[in-house]
């Protein structure tokens, strides 16, 4: 901390991290380490399969391999530096790197929702309107979707974090988390934070709300769809066509209710921090599993590329 007349300028802010007793530390940081590995592995490896194999060269697979590659990101902003912290006797993190964890936290877990629209809106033009899926889900549209995703959520991330640098702290620095969250560094502020807060009741709503209420709405004609098919087959093919993008969303969207949408007055602090490895880690891990596991595109890929046979590498 440096003192500037009066007033107390943080320089950097103190990480408890998770609430563990130090004979658990050596097994939750291999834990962790492995989980992180195992995130980063599996989501180079869907994106590595999409990008080689020419039958992946659709838009489905075009808005996940952004997906994993937000996942992959979205665990790399702060498992590293929770691994790191695990070893160090001061858990400390500088004032400019607290921002710009929280910018790149924010930044990907927006993109991950918005992706997850399109990714349903793709899914409900599939099974809804089958005949005109190749027509409605060109090529442009498809660009024009993800290129959208990624400049909403620029502007997003960018009005908080521009607030929050506006924001002074007072001489306490210590942050009950194991990263910078948002809602963390609002409880440390000296300032008036008003207008923080009224950014993330409206822009929250905006990014994670009505995203929610589309897929909802997304699924909602699926099933009518569904519903209206005589085969048996048909039902199975439509369900087995959306099953791994509804447990992504479930996964995804259940944690944060469960966090935000759910509070606890008892052990309000622990249930945060497990909430938060959800869906930091256990998320992103499991998405490639999710992916590989249920869909035939993917399970024929990675066969492929184990069995050295050669993929269809586009021309």
């Amino acid at each position: 901390m440096i003192m500037k007349g009066n007033q107390t300028i943080i320089s950097e802010f103190l990480l408890l991290g998770l609430p563990i007793q130090p004979e658990m530390k050596v097994p939750l940081y291999t834990l962790f380490l492995a989980m992180y590995l195992i995130t980063v592995l599996g989501n180079l490896i869907i994106i590595f399969l999409i990008l080689v194999d020419s039958h992946l060269h659709t838009p489905m697979y075009l808005f996940l391999s952004n997906l994993s590659f937000s996942d992959m990101c979205f665990s790399s902003v702060t498992i590293p530096k929770m691994l790191m912290n695990m070893q160090n006797k001061k858990p400390a993190i500088s004032y400019t790197g607290c921002l710009t964890q929280m910018y790149f936290f924010l930044f990907f877990g927006d993109l991950e929702s918005f992706l997850l629209v399109a990714m349903a809106f793709d899914r409900y033009v599939a099974i809804c309107d089958p005949l005109h899926y190749t027509v409605i889900m060109n090529p442009k549209l498809c660009s024009a979707l993800v290129l959208l995703s990624w400049v909403l959520t620029t502007f997003h991330v960018l009005l908080h974090t521009l607030l929050i640098s506006q924001v002074t702290f007072s001489s306490n620095n210590i942050i009950s988390h194991f990263f910078c969250d948002l809602s963390a560094l609002l409880k440390l502020a000296s300032s008036d934070v008003h207008i923080n807060e009224l950014m993330i009741f409206i822009f929250g709503g905006l990014v994670l709300v009505v995203p929610f209420l589309l897929i909802v709405a997304s699924y909602a004609r699926i099933l009518s769809s569904i519903l209206r098919v005589p085969s048996v087959r048909g039902i199975c093919k439509a369900f087995s066509t959306c099953g791994s993008h509804l447990s992504v969303v479930s996964l995804f969207y259940g944690t944060i209710i469960g966090l935000y949408l759910c509070p606890s007055s008892n052990n309000s602090t622990v249930k945060e921090t497990v909430m938060s490895i959800m869906y930091t880690v256990v998320t992103p891990m499991l998405n490639p599993f999710i992916y590989s596991l249920r869909n035939q595109d993917i399970k024929g890929a990675i066969k492929k590329l184990l069995t050295g046979r050669k993929l269809p590498f586009p021309g």
